[in-house]
């Protein structure tokens, strides 16, 4: 994500259902990239957290102003950076990239279930497949678990059968100190200060999809996302779910939180 927000132009799409955490991510990028030699422009539904030094739109559908002809406005007004809110249809999926192709990073989200699955549905959108190629970056999809509690903290022993399917869902990914010695795992006995449900705060479980040549070509073939992501597999992508049980085997959150929110 880093390599990708540091070009000058091009589409990158945050995906996830609502509650995601998508907007907080988003809000956490364009901070990253708030510079006074920058000129960037939201169009958002609602605006959600005001930015210092971000041009900050909210459409109002009724009197007219939608994401497209937001996002039209926009381009007349020379902006570096632009953020629509949610790709919806086909004129706003093909102002988006019209908008990367004259040189504007743009961001925006989709409701998706995966990062793969995002790239089909801007060709359902209307989304000319070499155009896609053109411009799309980066796709990153997240779900938010709660995180285990710090107070109540406690390590046990996995049984021989979730240690299995640890190890069967990471393959390679699975970390080799785990071969010699037990799984261990963590989770929140329950306490006062986490109101004794064993989880205080939240993380986030990514997946980060990096547009490649070889994605480009499947993207030009309008491959399925299942042949997109088994490509990306390997190239070094890493799965939402194993993502998720990474951060089991680090003690950060539980396996019940991850298949709750990232199994599909």
């Amino acid at each position: 994500m880093e390599e990708a927000i540091a070009k000058p132009y091009g589409i990158i799409l945050i995906t996830g259902p609502t509650g995601s955490g998508k907007t907080t991510t988003l809000y956490s990028i364009l901070s990253r990239l708030n510079k006074p030699t920058v000129n960037i422009m939201t169009l958002e539904d609602p605006v959600e957290y005001q930015i210092a030094g971000i041009n900050q739109v909210q459409i109002n559908s009724q009197a007219g102003l939608t994401f497209a002809t937001g996002l039209r406005a926009f381009l007349r007004q020379d902006p570096n950076i632009i953020l629509v809110g949610e790709i919806r249809d086909k004129e706003t999926t093909q102002l988006a990239i019209q908008a990367a192709l004259t040189g504007h990073l743009v961001f925006s989200t989709l409701h998706t279930n995966n990062a793969a699955t995002a790239i089909p549905r801007l060709i359902d959108l209307g989304a000319e497949s070499f155009l896609i190629a053109s411009v799309l970056t980066a796709i990153l999809a997240q779900r938010i678990s709660r995180k285990i509690c710090s107070f109540c903290k406690v390590s046990y022993e996995a049984t021989p059968e979730v240690a299995a399917k640890i190890k069967l869902v990471l393959g390679p990914l699975f970390p080799k100190k785990f071969e010699s010695t037990p799984v261990l795992l963590s989770k929140g006995k329950g306490c006062e200060e986490c109101g004794k449900t064993g989880y205080l705060g939240r993380i986030a479980i990514f997946e980060i999809l990096k547009v490649t040549t070889a994605i480009n070509q499947h993207i030009l073939h309008q491959d399925s996302a299942e042949v997109i992501e088994k490509t990306a597999k390997k190239e070094g992508f890493v799965k939402m779910i194993e993502d998720g049980y990474l951060k089991v085997l680090d003690g950060v959150t539980t396996m019940e939180e991850v298949l709750r929110v990232a199994e599909t």
